[in-house]
């Protein structure tokens, strides 16, 4: 029974059997060709018993066909994550095989299908990419093998169980990404603007030779006087500041874009300027909140403190309540005595949204440097780059107008009371926020 559940028919022996079924009705009206059939019909069938033979002798007690799926211990939200097939052939003949690989449900894909040809002991390896859209436990099965012979009649299964659960967390290779172009100074290539620092920090590091360049305001004259050689007073960016990411886990944040909701694009951001600002020796924290406030995370910067709010960040889920800012305020005031910077993640829609949570927004404000950051609707956007042809077109044109002009109220609003905002699209969140956070630095106000 066990041989029979491994073996299967290919397409091509099916093709065959309907073509001499044909041939058979032919015979019964044409006789002559009733011999023919029935030799074409022997020689089928001991091709098929000779490719069986093939595909289950065995000289050896190893497995005569080998396949390995290799994949990373966990996988990163929203990019691309290699998967690879390692394929070992150890027939004697030239092995043409389809592999079915069992990937999880939430991609919903049912092509991973991939066909090789392997030569007698030859390797090989498959690669392609997975692409999750939310965290959490994601469940591989079995690596499904099909081989046939050359003659391509019969093809024999190999079920290699590689039943494997793997993790998958907030966005760690961007975060890596970043990173690698901060330490070599390259962030520029993936959005990152050059800011002109505005004079210089107070935070003073050395004495030490004048080079060209150096702003000749930061002469030290008595240690020039006393070494005979121009002499500057260096000075360092302040270091061990505060940040913090207060991300909003309510019904706004629920909205899909790219298959990623606004809260995991939030995620992946704080994911990687939590990074940043330890890189440029800043402290990190984190916030979540909703109807209720969720977990804090200290602002700190120790060895391990990434991995901590990787781990926090990774079990953060949107809620369908709406996001109580008072409670927020509450909080913040309780825990971060501290002046910190504070980048806000949520969505307005309209002013009256933004109106109601105002108070709340201005008290943080006074205690805090506050940049709220909230998306734009870039469907919106596409409907008003395209020319309207009808009256019904016409009309949703007018109402998106009237959306996107909520969006740079918004903004409008959020300044006249001295709190700064970025509004952006979802796939420029964590370029804009880095940008901001540099700028920020570079001008001194943290």
């Amino acid at each position: 029974m066990t041989l029979f559940r491994a073996l299967y028919v290919s397409t091509r022996v099916w093709l065959l059997l309907i073509a001499f079924v044909l041939l058979f009705i032919l015979a019964y009206v044409f006789p002559v060709l009733f011999p023919f059939v029935k030799l074409l019909l022997a020689v089928l069938v001991a091709l098929c018993l000779l490719d069986g033979i093939l595909l289950f002798r065995n000289p050896t007690k190893r497995a005569a066909f080998f396949a390995r799926r290799e994949l990373p211990d966990r996988l990163s939200n929203g990019d691309e994550n290699p998967v690879t097939l390692y394929l070992e052939n150890r027939y004697s003949f030239p092995a043409q095989v389809e592999i079915i690989d069992e990937i999880p449900f939430q991609f919903q894909k049912r092509d991973v299908l991939f066909t090789a040809t392997l030569k007698p002991n030859e390797t090989k390896t498959l690669r392609y990419e997975l692409r999750p859209t939310k965290r959490g436990e994601y469940h591989f099965g079995a690596v499904n093998v099909y081989a046939m012979t050359p003659l391509r009649l019969l093809k024999r299964r190999y079920q290699f169980s590689q039943n494997k659960i793997v993790a998958v967390f907030p966005s760690f290779l961007q975060m890596r990404q970043y990173e690698l172009l901060a330490i070599s100074n390259r962030l520029s290539e993936v959005g990152i603007k050059k800011v002109r620092r505005i004079g210089h920090s107070m935070e003073f590091e050395q004495v030490r030779a004048y080079s060209r360049g150096d702003d000749v305001r930061t002469i030290n004259w008595k240690a020039t006087a006393r070494r005979s050689d121009l002499m500057v007073n260096a000075f360092r960016d302040e270091k061990s500041q505060a940040i913090y990411c207060l991300i909003d886990k309510g019904r706004v944040m629920k909205s899909p874009f790219e298959g990623l909701s606004l809260l995991d694009y939030a995620i992946n951001a704080t994911l990687v300027l939590s990074n940043i600002a330890l890189l440029k020796q800043d402290r990190a924290g984190l916030l979540t909140f909703s109807e209720q406030i969720g977990q804090l995370v200290t602002a700190e910067r120790r060895p391990g403190h990434m991995q901590k709010i990787l781990e926090v960040l990774y079990r953060q889920k949107t809620r369908f309540l709406e996001s109580d800012y008072e409670a927020l305020y509450t909080n913040l005031r309780r825990h971060i005595r501290q002046r910190s910077l504070l980048l806000l993640f949520t969505n307005f829609e309209t002013v009256n949204a933004l109106r109601r949570q105002l108070p709340y927004l201005r008290r943080m404000a006074k205690d805090h440097l506050l940049i709220v950051v909230f998306f734009e609707n870039t469907e919106l956007k596409t409907l008003l780059n395209n020319p309207a042809s009808s009256t019904e077109e016409i009309y949703q044109k007018t109402i998106a107008e009237k959306f996107y002009y909520e969006k740079k109220l918004i903004v409008k609003e959020l300044q006249q009371y001295g709190i700064q905002a970025i509004l952006t699209a979802p796939q420029n969140l964590t370029a804009d926020t880095v940008n901001k956070y540099l700028e920020l630095k570079a001008r001194g106000m943290i």
